[in-house]
């Protein structure tokens, strides 16, 4: 549903309450008259300093995660986009597959998720050998190299920043961010991508893709992207990264 404000577009935008990042990012690459309408998925406990915790963090989103896209869809937004990130490279490729399905069952709208946006930008920018940084513990990363792996891509390296809870991920310093990307960066490496939708990445990875000459792909970027196109908005955004400038 357009709005007086948003007449274009208007995205529901699914957020686990924890995250504090998604909406300040996305509302830094808005276009005019595009709005963003979140619903929060409560997370009740924001433990994550190890794989047993990070799975249980997940079981627990899974069990909010309907009631969320229940509470956005009140807005009537045009279009769903999935402000989180693991969920949506669970079980690889048909994982993420699956996933879509289920939320556009539940919602009755389309969705871009950040392992589909993910996956088409490096497509697009026809990247194959690929390094990755996370927020994630391992059994995050072995989701993420399993998602990439499936569809094709030689992933190189996967750098786990192992953050202890949900919130702690919107305190990782852009100085890690960037340490992070070049610890899995090489002169093999096409492109390099980051997962974790709370982690702030954007800026970062725009800066360090000007540097380097190599795509650096933030997924909060990505995934803006892969809305906006698949919306029909076409509009060339400046300083976010090669995806938002020149696709």
């Amino acid at each position: 549903m357009t709005t007086a404000i948003a007449d274009r577009v208007a995205f529901g935008v699914v957020i686990p309450s924890t995250n504090t990042i998604v909406e300040d990012e996305y509302n830094m690459m808005r276009p005019p008259g595009v709005s963003f309408h979140a619903g929060l998925i409560y997370i009740k406990d924001e433990s994550l300093g190890s794989d047993e915790t990070f799975e249980t963090f997940l079981v627990d989103l899974r069990q909010e995660l309907g009631r969320a896209i229940r509470d956005v869809v009140t807005a009537k937004p045009d279009y769903l986009v999935m402000g989180m990130s693991a969920e949506t490279f669970w079980g690889g490729a048909e994982g993420n597959e699956r996933f879509e399905k289920w939320v556009r069952e539940e919602s009755g709208l389309a969705v871009s998720t950040g392992a589909s946006a993910c996956n088409e930008a490096l497509h697009r920018l026809n990247a194959h050998r690929i390094g990755v940084i996370t927020p994630y513990q391992p059994v995050g990363d072995d989701q993420v190299r399993t998602f990439f792996t499936q569809l094709g891509f030689d992933v190189a390296a996967v750098k786990g920043l192992k953050c202890p809870t949900a919130t702690s991920i919107a305190e990782v310093s852009a100085d890690e961010i960037r340490n992070a990307f070049l610890s899995v960066d090489g002169p093999d490496v096409d492109a390099l991508v980051q997962a974790g939708t709370n982690l702030a990445a954007v800026k970062v990875a725009a800066e360090l893709e000007a540097e380097l000459g190599k795509p650096v792909i933030a997924i909060n970027a990505a995934t803006v992207w892969h809305a906006l196109r698949t919306n029909g908005i076409d509009d060339r955004i400046d300083g976010f990264g090669r995806l938002l400038q020149d696709f």
